[in-house]
């Protein structure tokens, strides 16, 4: 088999790669990625103004689905190449459908997406239960350039459309006491074949985010997917995207959200803790104990190029875990 060419950063057409020593400048870095000015800090003010940007001005402008393509965020526009809508949408983990991946968006036809009401409590001062449309009508939409990265080792690059989670845990107020967030996703058996297969696995599928990443910047809900409403296969209508992670930590299909005091059990470390840690930030330098994690596969071109820390995304969220002593 011929050596495989792992290049030194996400791969780009040889014209448009930006010199090795410039991307490893973090000022540099930072330009390329779209934060200028006071940086990552700016984008704290940003979303703090977003109410009043939004394209959303009312309930008429969701129920004609005005809202979509949402206008992109400034501060999230990197130039990076967007991976093929259609192979984003045809090769996807969502396993109460089935583990084969090209298949699953075959098996959502019948999925029920609308109405789809969110439950929101646990330690919070203004608990609710909203449907999927009216966050969207709260928030108003916006749309990022966000890098995926699958803990299989492979990635993808694409547009989200959607709102920073932060808006609504300030919406919800939580308590002093709530540390962790708990999400879940829907259950159905009857609608999602997969979960029939796998019987010993723990459904509902539930993750969890430490209170400091729940409300970090970067963290997004999810409603739609290069300038359109989520599909199925991706998750619709709710899900999470946390880019510094793997991707099983960005929950698909939510229902409930749970403001708890102790970090919660999930999926995925329940059924293998070894392999799948509560916190899973994406780490070149650890490998999953079946497989490398130093490099990945683009999706759609089938490329192997180094995996970066955080994602690439460590000049921003590296500092969440600086150990403190």
């Amino acid at each position: 088999m011929a050596n495989i060419l792992i290049r030194p950063g996400w791969h780009v057409p040889e014209h448009l790669v930006t010199p090795e020593k410039a991307f490893l400048k973090r000022r540099e870095f930072l330009r390329q990625m779209g934060f200028t000015g006071a940086g990552l800090a700016a984008a704290h003010t940003a979303f703090a103004q977003a109410d009043a940007k939004s394209p959303v001005k009312d309930a008429a402008a969701v129920k004609t689905s005005k809202v979509y393509p949402a206008p992109r965020h400034p501060e999230f526009s990197a130039k990076w190449p967007l991976t093929s809508e259609r192979v984003a949408g045809t090769y996807n983990n969502f396993y109460e459908f089935t583990t084969d991946k090209e298949e699953v968006h075959r098996l959502t036809g019948k999925f029920v997406t609308e109405p789809w009401p969110v439950k929101i409590g646990g330690f919070v001062e203004k608990p609710m239960t909203v449907d999927a449309k009216e966050l969207v009508e709260m928030f108003g939409l916006e749309e990022r350039v966000y890098r995926f990265r699958c803990v299989e080792a492979w990635a993808m690059v694409v547009p989200w459309t959607g709102f920073p989670l932060a808006k609504l845990i300030e919406k919800v107020a939580p308590k002093s006491d709530a540390k962790f967030v708990r999400f879940e996703t829907a259950f159905r058996p009857e609608q999602m074949p997969g979960v029939a297969r796998l019987r010993g696995y723990p459904w509902p599928y539930t993750e969890g985010l430490r209170m400091d990443e729940a409300l970090h910047p970067l963290t997004m809900v999810v409603t739609g997917l290069y300038g359109k409403p989520l599909p199925r296969q991706n998750g619709a209508p709710l899900r999470l995207i946390v880019p510094w992670k793997y991707g099983y930590k960005s929950i698909k299909s939510i229902v409930k959200m749970d403001f708890v005091v102790k970090q919660p059990n999930t999926l995925w470390e329940t059924l293998a803790p070894n392999e799948y840690p509560f916190e899973s930030n994406v780490n070149p330098a650890l490998p999953h104990p079946r497989w490398s994690q130093a490099s990945e596969r683009i999706i759609d071109t089938g490329e192997r190029v180094r995996t970066l820390p955080f994602n690439g995304y460590g000049d921003y969220v590296a500092k969440l875990y600086a150990k403190k002593g």
